[in-house]
């Protein structure tokens, strides 16, 4: 008898969703990017008018546009879990209006390196863990492996990389997709 293949990365749509709904109504809606947004900003101390605070900004309002053309079938401006896995999985694959994970994730970049040296460090890594829920000890198996070279930073590529593995691989172990922890 076969058994279903496991579902990876709906499993890690998921838990970025649980990390969205930061109210627990059950859905996500542009509050719930907005509120990440200034988690950001305030964690990093940085204003609206900042080039990284925008570019972020944009950056998941486009996303948000694509998640509701996607998957929004009823007009309500909210999605279900259901909703929000499906049309992430559908977001990431359709580039022609907006490449998700490579846009998403050079916004990230940018706000995460803080010192501007064009790679994250360790401690980078944690502040932007910290507010995407992850726990500490995770922090450093998930800075380890999205490490991919050893040299102790991640690199913008290594960070689009594990990007690309979090929503497209079902492979659990590959460095990509414990880039929010652990599924």
């Amino acid at each position: 008898m076969a058994t279903a293949a496991a579902d990876v990365v709906g499993s890690k749509i998921e838990k970025i969703f649980n990390a969205l709904d930061t109210d627990r109504d059950g859905h996500i809606d542009w509050s719930d990017f907005q509120r990440l947004i200034d988690g950001f900003t305030a964690e990093y101390r940085l204003n609206r008018n900042d080039r990284r605070t925008m570019a972020l900004h944009a950056s998941y309002a486009m996303f948000w546009q694509e998640l509701v053309r996607h998957a929004d079938a009823d007009g309500d401006g909210r999605l279900s879990k259901d909703e929000y896995i499906a049309a992430s999985r559908n977001a990431i694959l359709d580039t022609s209006r907006f490449d998700a994970v490579n846009g998403l994730t050079h916004a990230q970049f940018d706000l995460i390196d803080i010192d501007g040296d064009n790679q994250i460090s360790q401690s980078e890594f944690n502040k932007m863990s910290t507010l995407w829920g992850i726990a500490e000890p995770e922090m450093k198996e998930s800075f380890q492996a999205l490490d991919t070279d050893g040299d102790g930073h991640i690199s913008r590529s290594e960070l689009i990389r594990a990007s690309r593995e979090f929503f497209l691989s079902n492979d659990p172990s590959a460095p990509g997709s414990i880039l929010f922890g652990r599924v």
